[in-house]
């Protein structure tokens, strides 16, 4: 029985990303929970900052719901080719202090998905998360690939209406699920 956390790296409300997120938790399987956490709450990172009052509580939180989990799900949009630099930043503050990542991320089972209104999905969004995954130590599951493409019309009213693409994130979820079941560090 697997617990994945997932997060969306997105701050809109109507986020497509963020609704993708919500759907892999209701596609998850029978004896998994997928809990979904959003970047809502986390400041920009300043070394300052960290250093005045240190870990923020909202980052504390997280860090600990994701110590807790079997596996990390990144459900991440695509700004300009890349990395949403919110959703960098949220993990620029997991990483901290730099004694405490391995605590939080090594030997992690972590996947990466996304959705976008372009024509390719995330792809250069979850292709620009390796390096990152490598860096922190994580174990990243290659078992499967999903980017959602033409997300506007793929979503409706804050959730996901293509059968289609459902039944390809319950795949995936499920895929990954028994990844981090079978390779959790718990």
């Amino acid at each position: 029985m697997a617990k994945l956390l997932g997060i969306s790296g997105s701050l809109r409300r109507g986020s497509f990303n963020t609704a993708l997120l919500r759907a892999a938790a209701e596609v998850a399987p029978e004896g998994t929970t997928l809990v979904v956490e959003t970047l809502h709450g986390i400041p920009l990172y300043d070394a300052d900052l960290e250093a005045a009052d240190g870990i923020p509580e909202a980052v504390t939180r997280l860090k600990a719901a994701i110590v807790a989990s079997d596996g990390l799900l990144l459900v991440t949009p695509e700004y300009n080719n890349g990395i949403p630099g919110v959703f960098k930043n949220e993990v620029d503050w997991l990483s901290r202090p730099s004694d405490d990542s391995a605590r939080v991320f090594g030997a992690l089972p972590v996947a990466v998905i996304g959705a976008s209104p372009g024509g390719f999905g995330t792809i250069l969004a979850q292709a620009a998360w390796l390096p990152v995954l490598r860096t922190l130590g994580t174990n990243p599951w290659f078992g499967g690939r999903l980017q959602v493409s033409g997300a506007g019309k793929i979503f409706a009213d804050g959730a996901l209406a293509d059968e289609t693409t459902r039944s390809r994130l319950a795949g995936f979820i499920a895929g990954f699920a028994a990844f981090a079941e079978r390779t959790s560090r718990l």
